[in-house]
């Protein structure tokens, strides 16, 4: 059992394309539907799912294709996006719904995203955390990350080949995730002039740019026990596939080049998050490719993680902007 939440979570194995999904969900009212990102789980949202519940809505966080409890399918093409959102309209039917709130962090907003773009019918709004929404368009992906970093290699790039990451992951997950978390957090990533862990030098691996031996605030021991051990279970080509397939998105969602989401939206990104500054140009797009957005917040100070780094105020601007949603229909 995980060292937090409340007793009261109902965790429940359902029906998906890939086989099954693990969800695990607590409250009643209007179902929210919560997508994790890299490398976390449905545990990543552990502190909304008790908020998000006493304001008086269903909250349901998955975990993904690949990960947890979720099935692990071998091929590496399984893990493209609509495969993905299969998989949380799947969800919403299986809890004996007809439509959802879907939120999600990191990866996991952007299968919001594209949730909320592809199946409108069933995503009746969409809140995105830490990465901004920026719409299908540009030269294909894997060309546009080999152009960055010069001598170095951007960490997409660097997961693209199956095995590599693992052999670098793998013999040690929990000291690899911790420096990870780490990297990323407000309070223990590289000061600035550092060498950025979002890059391998020549002849290094990832972990050679994290944090040595800190811990971020947000992250206990038993926390950290809890990831550690979801992925010495499961491995880390399925949470990986989710990169390899970039390439594959871009052409898959080629009809919805420049298409902009339409529905209510919300927007929470770290100020101290790479995925906020390098996007900066896909806020300041939001008029057009968030035509819905009613909430946009920067969480001054606050990292990757914000959905644990900032806990309270995560849960207070997700419960203030549900409120003013229009009611789902019948």
């Amino acid at each position: 059992m995980p060292p937090h939440p409340a007793n009261d979570l109902t965790r429940r194995i359902v029906p998906s394309p890939a086989g099954r999904l693990h969800v695990v969900e607590q409250g009643t009212g209007p179902l929210v539907l919560l997508v994790h990102g890299f490398p976390e789980s449905w545990y990543s949202w552990r502190h909304q799912l008790p908020a998000l519940a006493a304001a008086g809505y269903r909250a349901a966080a998955v975990d993904v294709r690949g990960y947890g409890r979720s099935s692990k399918p071998a091929a590496t093409d399984a893990y493209r996006m609509l495969e993905l959102v299969a998989d949380n309209v799947a969800a919403v039917h299986a809890l004996g719904e007809r439509t959802a709130v879907v939120v999600g962090h990191d990866w996991g907003s952007v299968i919001a995203a594209n949730s909320a773009l592809t199946r409108p019918d069933v995503f009746r709004a969409v809140g995105l955390l830490s990465v901004p929404y920026a719409p299908r368009g540009g030269p294909r992906p894997s060309t546009v990350f080999t152009s960055m970093g010069g001598d170095d290699e951007f960490y997409v790039s660097y997961f693209q080949e199956p095995g590599r990451a693992e052999a670098e992951i793998e013999p040690d997950v929990r000291g690899w995730l911790a420096g990870f978390y780490a990297a990323l957090s407000a309070d223990t990533m590289p000061a600035p002039g550092a060498p950025d862990p979002h890059f391998v030098g020549p002849g290094e691996t990832l972990r050679d740019r994290f944090p040595a031996r800190r811990l971020p605030g947000w992250l206990s021991e038993a926390d950290l026990d809890f990831y550690a051990g979801e992925f010495e279970r499961t491995g880390m080509s399925g949470a990986l596939a989710r990169y390899r397939n970039m390439d594959r998105d871009w052409a898959d969602l080629a009809d919805h080049d420049g298409a902009p989401l339409t529905q209510p939206s919300l927007f929470i990104g770290g100020g101290l998050d790479a995925s906020t500054t390098w996007m900066a140009d896909a806020i300041e797009a939001f008029p057009r490719t968030l035509p819905g957005l009613t909430s946009c917040h920067i969480l001054d100070g606050c990292g990757h993680w914000l959905q644990q780094e900032r806990p309270a105020e995560t849960g207070r601007i997700l419960t203030d902007w549900l409120a003013d949603l229009p009611e789902p229909a019948c």
